[in-house]
């Protein structure tokens, strides 16, 4: 397995459609940063976030998962709070080769101010907007801005194709679109 270089994921980027929309550079100026680096690409985070919130007195349970265990905000910035999470989706549409797996990583920023941001791999054949959890574990409220850096995605060669890709077994999030929430 090796780390893909930022030639490799511009070519496809650009060619094979695999990041929409795609930033050719990292863009930095009074924003935190987003766009391709040299062995990966920094995605931004939507104008759409669902906050955790604990009003029903429920039990969070990834099979039986309350929608109403969030509230809906769209704006240029979140508020978390504290010891809570949030979940958002990035800007970047994503289409995996079937011989690539990624790993996301939270962006160093966020992660200095107690807020972690967490992804599953993105898996050979996988699609769709990335689903994004922030868990801020401080005490005190924590903000995310929209459309800013808040992540970098690093692509993995393997050393062939698996016999099974996600699109092949139908993965349950497969072309998600928006944020989307747990599903069994």
């Amino acid at each position: 397995m090796s780390v893909l270089s930022d030639k490799w994921i511009k070519t496809a980027a650009i060619k094979n459609g695999m990041i929409k929309p795609f930033i050719k550079k990292q863009v930095r100026k009074g924003k935190i940063s987003y766009g391709l680096s040299s062995y990966g690409y920094d995605a931004r985070v939507s104008d759409e976030f669902k906050i955790f919130t604990n009003v029903n007195s429920g039990v969070v349970d990834p099979k039986l998962f309350k929608k109403e265990s969030f509230v809906t905000k769209k704006g240029k910035e979140c508020i978390i709070p504290p010891n809570s999470f949030a979940l958002a989706r990035t800007i970047e549409y994503f289409k995996i080769p079937d011989n690539v797996l990624v790993i996301c990583l939270g962006k160093s920023t966020y992660a200095r101010c107690g807020i972690i941001v967490n992804v599953t791999p993105l898996e050979p054949g996988w699609e769709g907007h990335v689903t994004l959890e922030f868990s801020n574990t401080t005490p005190l409220p924590a903000k995310i801005y929209a459309n800013e850096g808040v992540a970098q995605f690093v692509f993995l060669k393997g050393n062939e194709k698996p016999q099974v890709t996600y699109a092949k077994r139908k993965g349950k999030y497969m072309k998600q679109r928006g944020v989307t929430l747990p599903k069994v």
